[in-house]
């Protein structure tokens, strides 16, 4: 497909962009590149050539084979066909190489623009403990736990005895909720310590601890920021408290029954953050609310588009993908906090290639016939076309549902709706979930917290294996 627009017209000092990722997010990047006028370079692995992001770019480029860690997690295979391609920048995207200081940082060394923070930030940011004092020197409020990471198993104890058990046991350079054990007596951490540090080592190449607080009943509330490296804003908060195995499901803006004075403080304190640390670009400062305290404590930021960035556009209007762009070619933000109005209420659900009666487990396959949901306020988000074939290297995520309307009430009927219209012949998704969750009376109420998923599904689970 060819630029219709001029080139460059809207990102400045980007001219071409190279996208180093894959499925919807890299089509979400091809559109805001393209609306600004730029020619879109796509990288793909062997699996992916057939890709719909593929079939939407201007050129692409085979980086290697299917298996991630020989194409998309190549960082020098990517620079270097980049750099041929003649591209000015590149877009991480989410996951992958998207939050590797390392591979920001040889972006900009081979004379290319890094789309997305630069590479001390990603670095000062992804370590869960220097991100918790950075947090703390801004007045941000933090978890209560350590000063930074433990020193062993003996200062572990130290420090839990004085913020008290039960504890989270967090890998410093952990994500994606991975690296996480809860200790809820001194015998069971002395127990947890070495074999958390041992998973932090497999999975992020560095053991490395520390502990907060455990919340039992908290609330996952995270705050959508915008920088240009000198001035930021925040594009108001977001709830994602429904998780399976702390993994988001369903998201959605603003978070419900959340007290104004705490919304307000909560986004207040992801400013300052973000302009404490010079941040540039689209980012995601995550909080813990605590309910019964009415406390909210920062946990991590995510120094990346996040997958639920939509929810944050549309009750914004703000297109946070082509801003990105928009900033990491030069321009300025743009705009000011007070010109930024949030309007109605949003809700994504994760579509996923997932059984959810099998234990969630990944169905990949052809997709045959796809009817995909329209109408006021819809937004599907996806890699889907009919005859299209989901390979089973890679997250299992096939597209995001997102609705709109005025009212949360109204949000709800209409994801009701568009869930009722949504269908994909082939492999196994999770639409069925989601419209058994849109009915259930708690998450209609906005009463849910961390764990309400995962005890919810234990018990639809208990009354299956009851009526059988």
């Amino acid at each position: 497909m060819s630029s219709e627009l001029k080139a460059g017209a809207g990102a400045g000092a980007i001219a071409k962009l190279f996208i180093a990722n894959r499925g919807e997010i890299a089509v979400r990047i091809n559109r805001a590149a393209r609306e600004l006028g730029l020619a879109v370079v796509q990288a793909v692995s062997a699996a992916d050539r057939d890709s719909l992001a593929a079939r939407l770019a201007d050129e692409v480029v085979e980086i290697g084979p299917a298996s991630a860690a020989k194409s998309y997690l190549n960082a020098a295979a990517i620079v270097a066909a980049a750099t041929a391609s003649g591209a000015d920048a590149i877009h991480p995207g989410y996951g992958f190489l998207a939050e590797n200081a390392a591979f920001a940082d040889a972006v900009e060394a081979a004379g290319l623009i890094f789309v997305g923070p630069k590479g001390d930030t990603i670095r000062a940011m992804g370590d869960k403990a220097t991100a918790r004092a950075m947090a703390q020197a801004a007045g941000v409020p933090t978890v209560p736990g350590s000063a930074g990471r433990v020193e062993g198993p003996d200062e572990a104890a130290r420090v839990a005895a004085e913020i008290g058990y039960p504890v989270m046991i967090k890998a410093a350079a952990g994500g994606g909720g991975r690296g996480i054990r809860v200790a809820r007596t001194s015998e069971e951490l002395a127990a947890q310590i070495p074999l958390a540090s041992a998973e932090a080592r497999a999975a992020f190449g560095d053991g490395g601890l520390y502990l907060e607080r455990f919340v039992a009943r908290a609330r996952h509330v995270e705050v959508q920021v915008l920088g240009d490296g000198t001035d930021a804003i925040h594009i108001f908060e977001r709830e994602c408290s429904l998780q399976r195995r702390r993994q988001k499901v369903w998201e959605e803006a603003p978070a419900a029954t959340l007290p104004q004075t705490v919304r307000s403080d909560l986004c207040a304190s992801a400013v300052r953050l973000a302009k404490s640390v010079g941040y540039r670009g689209a980012g995601t400062l995550e909080y813990l609310y605590d309910d019964d305290s009415g406390e909210f404590f920062f946990i991590e930021m995510n120094t990346r588009i996040q997958v639920e960035h939509p929810v944050s556009e549309m009750i914004s209007g703000i297109d946070l993908v082509r801003e990105m762009i928009r900033i990491a070619g030069g321009a300025p933000l743009g705009r000011t906090q007070d010109a930024v109005v949030a309007r109605g209420h949003a809700i994504e659900v994760r579509i996923n290639a997932e059984d959810p009666e099998a234990d969630f487990r990944p169905a990949p396959g052809a997709i045959g016939t796809l009817t995909v949901p329209g109408g006021m306020g819809v937004r599907f988000d996806s890699l889907l076309y009919p005859g299209y074939v989901v390979p089973p290297f890679y997250d299992s995520l096939l597209g995001k549902l997102i609705v709109w309307d005025e009212t949360r009430e109204g949000a709800i009927a209409r994801l009701q709706r568009a869930l009722g219209e949504l269908a994909i012949e082939g492999p196994c998704t999770t639409i069925a979930l989601h419209k058994a969750l849109a009915a259930d009376p708690a998450v209609r109420a906005g009463a849910v917290h961390t764990r309400w998923l995962e005890g919810w599904l234990e018990e639809r689970a208990r009354s299956k294996r009851d009526a059988a």
